[in-house]
């Protein structure tokens, strides 16, 4: 499990729009990883419009967003083109970036176990060293609770 103050799990993914996106590629800037379960669901498309909503504030902060689920790229593209995010959003379907930062977990709904993607948020600092850690994130003010971390980075 990544922790706080510890350098951050390397990774290279390929985003909605096939661009390659590294961790060194990010290094000078914040990056704010949110991890999220799966596009177009209720809470997955609050969160993103949060982010979206807030990303100017981000860009000051010297902050990127990503988003990350186990989608496919053609479903991230059309999703952020439907609500014209403005950050990247990238779909490991393979799981191995979701499973270097732990979210990729066993769940349950209605006593069924399942794998998926537990709703998390990694703040990297400029250096590429975790400096804040959201587990188990609850939609509502989340956004504004990472600018706020961002910002006093």
């Amino acid at each position: 499990m990544i922790e706080p103050g510890h350098p951050a799990p390397d990774f290279t993914i390929t985003d909605d729009a096939g661009a390659t996106l590294s961790l060194a590629a990010f290094r000078g800037r914040n990056l704010a990883l949110y991890f999220f379960p799966q596009a177009g669901t209720p809470g997955c498309t609050t969160e993103t419009n949060d982010f979206n909503r807030l990303a100017a504030e981000f860009d000051a902060a010297n902050t990127v967003v990503l988003g990350i689920s186990a989608d496919s790229a053609r479903k991230l593209a059309n999703f952020r083109t439907k609500h014209a995010i403005s950050f990247p959003m990238a779909g490991d379907e393979t799981h191995a970036l979701l499973e270097s930062y732990g979210v990729w977990k066993e769940k349950s709904m209605y006593g069924k176990s399942y794998m998926g993607i537990e709703r998390t948020t990694v703040l990297i600092d400029s250096q590429g060293i975790v400096a804040r850690l959201w587990p188990r994130v609850k939609v509502a003010g989340h956004a504004e609770e990472v600018l706020a971390a961002a910002q006093a980075l």
